[in-house]
This record gives C-alpha cells, sequence and structure tokens, in this order.
C-alpha cells in the first residue's frame, strides 16, 4: 500500500448467494482515500454501498480483492486483530447511533478508550472535552434515552472520533435526523475532520451532503466511477 494513502482497495468483489443463484453485489471496486480527504459514495438504493462500508472498516470479507487500512491489509487477520485494527484506525457513524442504552453520553463516547486499555477516568476526561466540542457539555451524564435524536447522533459522532482514528466511515450518519439536526450534524463532522485531520468516507443519498466533500463517487454496477 502506497504510504499516501489512508485507505486502499483493489479490485473488491462480493457476491451473495440467493437460492441457486449469485448475486453479484460488488464487482471490482478500487478506491484510495488520502489523509484527511473527505469522499462521497453515492448509489441507487441496493447498489451495494453498505456493503462496500462494511467492508472497508472489516466488518465483512470481500469474496476477491484487497482492503488496507493505515498501510496493513484487513484480509486474512484474525478477529481480534481485525478488532485492534478499527479500534486503532477507524471510526464508525451510523444512520442509528448505536449508543448503549445503559451508560451515559460521556461513558459511551469513552468506551473505545477503555477497550483499549486507558484508565476510566483519562478516558472520561477525554470524552467530557469532545462532548463538550460536539456541544453537548451540559449533557454528560444523561442516559441516550434522555437525549434527543439529533444530541444522540452528536454523542455517535464524538464516539467515532474519540480514538482520533485515521479513518471515519459514515453510513447515512443524517438519515434519521431532520434537516436542521442533520446539517448540524454534518457540519461537526466536517469540523472535526479539518481540526483532527481524519479522512471521511460518507455512503449517502443527499446530494447536499455530497456535495460538500472533496470528491463524490457513484457505485454503479457494482464498481465506483467519479461522479465528475
Amino acid at each position: 500500500m502506497s504510504e499516501s494513502w489512508v485507505l486502499e482497495c483493489r479490485g473488491v468483489v462480493r457476491r451473495f448467494e440467493e437460492g441457486a443463484s449469485k448475486l453479484t453485489v460488488l464487482s471490482g471496486v478500487d478506491l484510495e482515500v488520502g489523509p484527511a480527504e473527505r469522499v462521497a459514495i453515492i448509489g441507487a438504493s441496493g447498489s451495494g454501498k453498505t456493503t462496500l462500508l462494511q467492508i472497508l472498516g472489516g466488518l465483512d470479507d470481500p469474496d476477491e480483492g484487497t482492503v488496507s487500512v493505515g498501510g496493513v491489509h484487513i484480509q486474512g487477520q484474525s478477529e481480534r486483530t481485525k478488532g485492534q485494527l478499527r479500534n486503532r484506525y477507524v471510526g464508525f457513524v451510523y444512520q442509528f447511533h448505536h449508543l448503549l442504552p445503559e451508560f451515559t453520553a460521556e461513558e459511551n463516547v469513552a468506551m473505545p478508550l477503555m477497550i483499549r486499555g486507558e484508565k476510566r477516568a483519562d478516558a472520561l476526561t477525554q470524552a467530557a472535552t469532545l462532548l463538550g466540542k460536539v456541544g453537548l457539555g451540559e449533557r454528560l451524564g444523561h442516559k441516550p434515552g434522555e437525549l434527543s435524536g439529533g444530541e444522540r447522533q452528536r454523542a455517535a459522532v464524538a464516539r467515532a472520533l474519540i480514538t482520533r482514528p485515521k479513518l471515519v466511515l459514515a453510513d447515512e450518519p443524517t438519515g434519521n435526523l431532520d434537516a436542521g439536526n442533520g446539517q448540524h450534524v454534518l457540519g461537526l463532522m466536517l469540523e472535526l475532520n479539518s481540526e483532527l485531520k481524519t479522512s471521511l468516507v460518507i455512503v449517502t443519498h443527499d446530494h447536499s451532503i455530497a456535495a460538500r466533500m472533496d470528491r463524490v463517487l457513484v457505485l454503479e454496477d457494482g464498481r465506483l466511477r467519479d461522479n465528475g
């Protein structure tokens, strides 16, 4: 992998069995993402965008091809090693926040650091600082059920960025929010992307989001092409 790329995938193919036949969702995807680059991936529903994102983050394996993050090949690694690579290099933001309901916002955001082995007190301090940056400094002790939809998604963004990952993968991160909250969350993601120099790959149906990225790619017929 070239050192100039944070993420590099080559010839990624993914097939799924449908009865007696096989459906090819990805048919040779190539992608390179540079440091601090913002990339949007758009495409029709069912085109394979989420499948691609899961492969890029090591949550699913391709049938063919390779993916490297931070200079490390994901394929062939044990599940434990993949988990360590994700914790070190990759942050995820989904359409639904996936916060743990029994923990506070501060504890949810600190969790990736504690999984990494950092002391609880240090992890909570860093989480409180980052939650302050996303406008939740007064909501540290609130559990997800006590937060609004926009607040929960801001906490999810903070959790994705707490480890200062090289790469953030976001799957429709504003898709569950109204327009105002969606723009607020996107603005925070772009602000933190700029501040932390984290590369950002966003899968979205929203062309107004795509327009704010450095590059827009279209997933069509199993391949990525430049949107021009």
